[in-house]
C-alpha cells in the first residue's frame, strides 16, 4: 500500500517520482524536515528510505542523460579540465 508524504511528515512512497525535478523537490522537502529535527524516529526512518530511493532515481536519471550526451556528441566528448581555459 501505498502512503502519500503530507506537509507535517514525511512517510515512504512506492511510488516512483514523475520526473527529475520531482523527485529533487520531493527529495530537498525530505531533507529540510529531517533536518528541523521535528519527526518522530519512525517517520525519520520513512523519510531516510524514501530520500535513498529518489537519490537513486535522480542518479539514473543523470547516467541516461549523460549515455544520450555521449552517443550525440560521439568522441568529442572530454572530461572538464580548469586547465585548458586558455587553449583554443
Amino acid at each position: 500500500m501505498a502512503k502519500n508524504m503530507t506537509a507535517g511528515s514525511a512517510v515512504a512512497t512506492t511510488t516512483p517520482p514523475e520526473s527529475f525535478e520531482g523527485a529533487m523537490a520531493e527529495l530537498a522537502q525530505l531533507v529540510t524536515q529531517m533536518e528541523s529535527g521535528a519527526l518522530p524516529l519512525d517517520a525519520s526512518v520513512a523519510a531516510y528510505a524514501r530520500g535513498s530511493e529518489l537519490v537513486k532515481y535522480c542518479a539514473g536519471q543523470l547516467e541516461k542523460v549523460e549515455s544520450q550526451v555521449k552517443v550525440l556528441e560521439g568522441d568529442m566528448l572530454k572530461p572538464f579540465s580548469g586547465d585548458d581555459e586558455g587553449v583554443q
